[in-house]
């Protein structure tokens, strides 16, 4: 076999070596159809390749050094790693883990290994395999920061606190605040996740996702000019960022602002923003362009909760067909159930419910369409108190069980209907006397609805003080009349009402000096 001489092969590796990667390659390239066998050449043009961003490419290269030679781990390690980018999941895993067998202590290669099972929700291989890494290199904070994001995924939010707080300890890094930040949030400290994502920001300044989140943090601490100037930094950082934009939109359309929603709407063109443009259309009566985008978007799945209470409200109002078949006839999917575990032992789990409410460290967010009451932050669902965790478990029994009664119905509701009950939000509201909520939707649910642990006995001479009403018209939509179908039901302590996400509702004022607290909470598909 012919030979590539070593004045060459110093020759190539000086240049790579001075970092002269394009010289390296180019040279490569033509000493490569002389020297077809040589392992080095391969290995060189597979570098520059991968960072020309020719993957496959790239891909190709390291293949036939590994023609050549197997039996080196860090050629392994590169084909998996240019596999990882090419979204090659498998192949990724086959070649790291061939890395491993050949170098058992290969650090790097675990922590990519643990990545890739990572995205793959593998969360348990992805744990070890960076608890191996970890192993070989203690302080390897990234590998440490990553196990605390798949126990925030999982929900464990204090063991996710406790692995970022040490990957901080190790090295304080800007997406390590970040990540603490968002865990603090989720378990409804929006104090400290306010200080952490500060944090974030005075370390690594150039990361449009920190504003946003902090802005979209602070709005919800009540804190609105400060949220106002973060979000807008947010998207003066990356104007093409489409979370920032996403999270500006929101904001602004719920501010009322729905023209200069719009524009970041458009650019955001994530998750349900072509739903928020609808509705700041329909809000702003241009009914010509609602109509027109409305007509595009109801051929596709029709697995909007949103879009769902937007199409239903226009075919309601103009008295012409809804075609979108979500859940057609929502009032008539309205559960409304007592729960055995609330209710026996002497209401015990309610006496537990409330005790955690009162005294664990939960805090606290501001609500504009709240009076005279209070609403948690971050998702209680999530937390560490046994209370909301049997709560939890008691309303997935009759979730499941209100799934069987409608399994057979021809609508996108019971079609997709999710597997798993997972709870993406749950919070209290506490209101006194006077206390009431406006009608609004949960845009992001599937099934929304509320548990009532404290209910005031007096319900006014109508009976219907402290009442939910259910609708198919609310949230100071436009109307050109009023014949839109209600529900009024005066829940009892101890009841769970829960609907599709879809509907309208509000609680109707009341004036009882009793309080009126309940635990409301969200479960969507995966999919959403």
């Amino acid at each position: 076999m012919k030979q590539l001489p070593s004045q060459k092969t110093q020759e190539l590796m000086m240049l790579h070596q001075q970092g002269n990667i394009k010289a390296a390659g180019e040279m490569a390239k033509k000493l490569i159809k002389d020297y077809p066998k040589e392992l080095l050449l391969h290995n060189i043009l597979g570098v520059y390749e991968e960072t020309e961003g020719n993957l496959n490419a790239a891909a190709k290269s390291y293949q036939n050094a590994l023609n050549i030679n197997q039996n080196i781990p860090e050629l392994q390690f590169n084909l998996g790693a240019i596999l990882d980018a090419l979204d090659d999941n498998d192949g990724a895993i086959e070649h790291y883990q061939k890395a491993i067998k050949l170098n058992p202590s290969f650090t790097e290669a675990f922590f990519n290994l643990g990545i890739t099972y990572q995205r793959q929700s593998n969360y348990d291989l992805a744990i070890k395999s960076y608890e191996k890494a970890i192993s070989f290199q203690p302080g390897f904070y990234e590998a440490i920061g990553n196990i605390g994001t798949i126990k925030q995924l999982q929900g464990n939010l204090e063991e996710a606190i406790t692995f970022f707080k040490k990957s901080l300890t190790i090295f304080e890094h800007g997406r390590g605040h970040y990540n603490i930040a968002g865990a603090y949030r989720n378990l409804g400290n929006l104090s400290l996740s306010i200080k952490h994502y500060k944090k974030a920001i005075e370390i690594s300044s150039g990361e449009p996702e920190f504003y946003s989140d902090l802005g979209d943090a602070l709005w919800h601490d009540g804190k609105i000019e400060e949220a106002d100037r973060f979000l807008r930094m947010a998207v003066d950082i990356d104007s093409s960022h489409q979370k920032s934009n996403y999270q500006l939109g929101v904001y602004l359309y719920d501010n009322k602002a729905f023209i200069e929603a719009i524009k970041y709407f458009e650019s955001a063109q994530i998750g349900d923003s072509e739903e928020r443009i609808l509705y700041c259309l329909y809000k702003l009566k241009e009914f010509d362009q609602f109509k027109e985008k409305l007509a595009g978007l109801i051929t596709k799945k029709n697995c909007s909760p949103f879009l769902a209470t937007l199409s239903a409200h226009y075919a309601q109002n103009f008295k012409i067909e809804d075609l979108y078949n979500f859940c057609p006839s929502p009032l008539d999917f309205v559960c409304h159930e007592q729960i055995p575990e609330l209710v026996k032992n002497n209401q015990q789990l309610i006496k537990d419910l409330i005790n955690d409410i009162d005294n664990a460290d939960i805090g606290q967010r501001k609500q504009s369409r709240l009076t005279a009451g209070i609403q948690s932050s971050g998702n209680l669902f999530k937390r560490e108190e046994i209370s909301f965790n049997k709560l939890a478990e008691a309303l997935k029994k009759i979730i499941k069980k209100y799934f069987l009664k409608y399994k057979n119905e021809d609508n996108e509701f019971i079609k997709s209907f999710p597997k798993n009950i997972l709870f993406s939000s749950a919070w209290y509201v506490r209101m006194q006397s006077g206390g009431h909520l406006t009608s609004h939707i949960h845009e992001e649910g599937w099934i929304s609805g509320a548990v009532y642990l404290v209910v005031p006995k007096d319900s006014g001479p109508d009976k219907q003080e402290g009442a939910i009403e259910l609708s198919s018209d609310g949230d100071e939509y436009p109307r050109l009349h009023n014949e839109f179908e209600k529900k009024v039901i005066l829940p009892n302590e101890g009841d769970v009402i829960f609907f599709p996400s879809s509907v309208f509702h509000r609680t109707i004022p009341f004036n009882s000096k009793e309080e009126r607290i309940c635990i409301a909470f969200d479960v969507k598909p995966k999919f959403r």
